[in-house]
């Protein structure tokens, strides 16, 4: 598998809302906070100083997810999504560890997320990486969410 980790860029802008609209139509609903984010990435993600992946392999985009700064040094992993024909083979967890890698980069001290309790696979990756329940997240943004995991750097950096 050829697969390879992208930041955004204008051609790939369409993959972000159709991979995500997928996930989210197939286990929830898209929230009017998701449609905003889905339909403007650029404006509440990347002009705030956050940052966008995408997973290709070879020309097919099969995966996305995103760093968006909640305030300065903190980021909320957010709108991770792997198509549901290439779930299951590593794809989420190699975009886990870029944007992990791109938390460090850019400095960041807190990286947070937040998601359901029902998605237990995404919870185990999540939890493999080094994120920590934390409870319900009390000013959370989704409705669907139930769910608010902390990332502690294994290295404490």
């Amino acid at each position: 598998m050829n697969l390879h980790i992208v930041p955004f860029e204008p051609g790939l802008r369409s993959h972000f809302g159709r991979l995500n609209r997928e996930w989210l139509e197939r286990y929830f609903v898209v929230e009017p906070i998701d449609a905003e984010v889905l339909d403007h990435p650029e404006r509440r993600i990347l002009e705030g100083g956050g940052r966008i992946l995408f997973a290709r392999i070879d020309d097919e985009v099969v995966g996305t997810c995103a760093l968006l700064q909640a305030s300065p040094g903190v980021y909320e992993l957010t709108k991770m999504a792997v198509t549901a024909t290439r779930q299951g083979g590593g794809i989420g967890r190699r975009l886990l560890d870029a944007a992990i890698a791109e938390f460090r980069r850019i400095g960041g001290r807190t990286l947070f997320l937040e998601t359901h309790s029902s998605l237990k696979a995404a919870i185990s990756l999540y939890e493999r990486a080094g994120f920590e329940h934390r409870g319900r997240k009390p000013d959370s943004h989704y409705q669907r969410s139930d769910t608010y995991m902390v990332w502690r750097d294994p290295d404490g950096a």
